[in-house]
């Protein structure tokens, strides 16, 4: 059934099993860190002091590798959402300059400060162009006001946090079958996630699920994993998926019900227009 929007608008709903994105933290970050090895193999080839410089510079890559790869991932998770607050550290930034700091070390080591200045612009100005800056606003739907748009955006966040620690909680225990499990569960906790921000005005009915609900999902999550990894415990691994049943049956008819109150409101709303334009007689009865 098509939903409204905040501006009356009819929306299809999502579909419940999304289809899943390719990372874009792969290939690139990967070279980003191989590009140390060189520097660090070097390094025992040099004089002291040029062994330090190598290192240092060495290990700034690796730094710079890992933030951009964490940069990124902040990325994509921004960019899925319709709500959302921009990344509260540049790490993609933070990496670019790590990346002119390293260069202009080993530049510096191997010849002169001029060259290292230029290795320094060089090499920051490449990472930007390869891996582009980090999201520098905050990212808000259409015809909703600021507020609204933080409050959904601070549950929305607790959310994620929860469903994450989830997913570390049962990727401890290195079972595939339940990695899937949870995972089906937060496609549909998500899809919440996805209609709250897309119309504000049912935060007050998502809250507790949002809240409370995913809370005690992610307490369960983290007992249940080191419970199992002890004791191997089939009785307890039956209760838990019983849980993950109810909690997903619950999210899932909690957002359909949404889905209706809201194309009920939009049939009243249509239906007091137009009985409005028929008494104006713009429209015949």
């Amino acid at each position: 059934m098509a939903r409204p929007d905040h501006t009356g608008v009819p929306r299809a709903p999502s579909s419940r099993m999304p289809r899943r994105r390719r990372t874009r933290a792969g290939g690139r970050v990967n070279l980003l860190f191989l590009s140390s090895a060189p520097l660090i193999l070097s390094a025992f080839w040099q004089d002291p002091a040029g062994l330090a410089l190598h290192l240092a510079a060495g290990g700034l890559l690796i730094a710079a590798a890992w933030l951009t790869r964490e940069g990124l991932h902040a990325q994509e998770a921004y960019e899925a959402r319709s709500v959302a607050k921009r990344p509260a550290i540049p790490r993609k930034l933070f990496g670019s300059a790590l990346t002119g700091g390293a260069l202009a070390l080993a530049g510096f080591g191997d010849g002169t400060a001029l060259d290292a200045i230029i290795f320094a612009i060089l090499g920051a100005g490449l990472h930007v162009m390869a891996f582009g800056p980090d999201p520098l606003s905050d990212k808000r739907a259409e015809g909703i006001d600021r507020m609204q748009s933080d409050r959904v955006a601070r549950v929305v966040d607790e959310a994620e946090s929860h469903l994450s620690a989830m997913s570390q909680a049962i990727g401890q225990l290195h079972d595939r079958r339940l990695a899937e499990r949870v995972a089906r569960f937060q496609t549909t906790a998500r899809e919440m996630c996805r209609s709250v921000e897309q119309d504000p005005r049912d935060l007050p009915s998502a809250r507790r699920y949002l809240g409370v609900y995913l809370l005690g999902a992610r307490d369960a999550t983290t007992k249940f994993a080191d419970l199992y990894a002890r004791s191997g415990d089939a009785q307890a691994r039956a209760d838990y998926l019983s849980l993950l049943d109810d909690l997903e049956e619950g999210f899932a008819a909690r957002t359909q019900r949404m889905l209706l109150d809201d194309r009920s409101d939009l049939d009243i709303e249509i239906e007091v227009l137009r009985d409005r334009l028929g008494r104006e007689g713009v429209l015949e009865k």
